[in-house]
């Protein structure tokens, strides 16, 4: 009942909603002089603020128009390589198809769409041919697509490096670094020839057991049995995926703002104050990131149930222990992909040493061929979004990528 409790509410705030979307457009043909009156700019401000108070569970636009390279504005086009029902690869293939490094962008799968990287993805485009996971929402895949789990995760890294093919590079961003790592590892091991020349793994949990945060307590502070049974729901049946057991992404986020709670009750204050007093700019900038953080994708029952007892409860791949369709994953295994770590020094959600620990992992490979750079200044997001990444991170990894193109 949790999905359908939760859907009828969002039904009931849609007529006010529309009421105050309505009331705004109808004030927006006052007199300017009218409206900046501060009665009615406040006004406005609320009906604004009420318009947008719900959640969104489609994926918003990437955005990616052009990339500028040299003196030129290159136009960029989407493209979906290939995929399935719960996610597909897509490339930003550039309109005169230079001849660059190739890089998937491994996006997390944790209640946000892939969109979440747009920052990162732009940062990389200049340099790169950049493809992406783009994972689908949950909710829409029916029945009879079938379960999608850990396993299935890793074997979409797979088919989707198989089909960029050989010589591609591999960044994985957060959530799903273990996840990249035992895909490059089961490549390696079958001597796959679209095995990734390199792999960024980047604020991720490879080894939760070091430094624990207060989501790694979490995730173990009870068993997996009660995450099942209080946090498990199942899609209504208004959707494609009608009775599909789901983690659903109003839950997550639910999580990450309470543990944030007070700097997002701060940026809506401030959202509000600068829609009243005509601050445009600081507006768009305040709305954009909650048009983006709002936009909230379902997990799969089996995913998310699988990660937390694997990664976060039962610490499987750094124990040696981890089993891929009956196969044990070996990071041994990898000897001719190179490897580099990035962490933040304030990551408060996956904290310092838990991405380096897949140094030690991949013993395979040569220690000239290993590197690793810890952020200073810089929390969870700062790893992969923002001036440091752009400054900072970036030539980083990019050195890397063409050291090994």
């Amino acid at each position: 009942m949790q999905y359908q409790i939760y859907q009828n509410q969002s039904d009931l705030r849609a007529l006010p909603r529309l009421a105050a979307g309505m009331a705004n457009a109808a004030l927006s043909l006052a007199p300017s002089w009218l409206r900046k009156l501060p009665p009615v700019a406040h006004t406005q401000a609320a009906w604004a603020m009420l318009q947008r108070a719900g959640l969104t569970h489609h994926r918003p636009d990437y955005g990616l128009k052009s990339v500028r390279m040299g003196n030129d504005d290159v136009p960029i086009e989407e493209e979906r390589v290939t995929g399935t029902a719960f996610g597909d690869l897509v490339r930003f293939r550039k309109a005169n198809d230079p001849d660059q490094p190739r890089v998937l962008l491994v996006a997390p799968l944790s209640g946000h769409f892939a969109t979440l990287l747009r920052g990162t993805i732009e940062t990389l485009l200049p340099d790169n041919d950049v493809y992406i996971t783009d994972w689908r929402n949950a909710r829409d895949a029916p029945l009879s697509a079938g379960d999608f789990g850990f396993d299935d995760y890793v074997a979409h890294v797979i088919a989707f490096l198989e089909a960029m093919g050989p010589g591609a590079h591999v960044i994985s961003v957060c959530q799903p670094c273990a996840h990249a790592l035992a895909a490059v590892a089961i490549m390696a091991e079958d001597d796959n020839p679209a095995t990734p020349r390199s792999v960024t793994l980047m604020a991720g949990p490879v080894d939760t057991r070091v430094n624990p945060t207060s989501v790694n307590t979490m995730a173990t502070s009870r068993p997996i049995e009660w995450f099942e049974k209080e946090l498990i729901a199942t899609v209504p049946a208004r959707y494609p995926g009608a009775g599909r057991r789901v983690y659903p992404g109003f839950v997550q986020l639910t999580a990450f703002m309470m543990m944030n709670l007070g700097r997002h009750v701060d940026g809506h204050v401030d959202m509000y104050t600068h829609l009243a007093l005509g601050r445009t700019e600081e507006a768009e900038s305040a709305k954009a990131f909650y048009d983006e953080y709002f936009a909230v994708l379902d997990l799969t029952a089996e995913f998310y149930l699988e990660t937390v007892s694997r990664v976060f409860q039962q610490h499987l791949l750094p124990r040696g222990e981890l089993v891929w369709r009956n196969r044990r994953v070996d990071p041994a295994a990898i000897r001719r992909t190179a490897l580099f770590t990035v962490e933040g020094e304030r990551d408060d959600i996956c904290s310092v040493g838990q991405t380096v620990a897949a140094h030690d992992l991949c013993s395979g490979v040569f220690a000239n061929r290993k590197k690793h750079h810890l952020q200073p200044g810089v929390g969870h997001y700062g790893v992969f979004s923002g001036r440091k990444w752009q400054t900072q991170i970036y030539p980083l990894v990019r050195s890397v990528i063409q050291a090994n193109d």
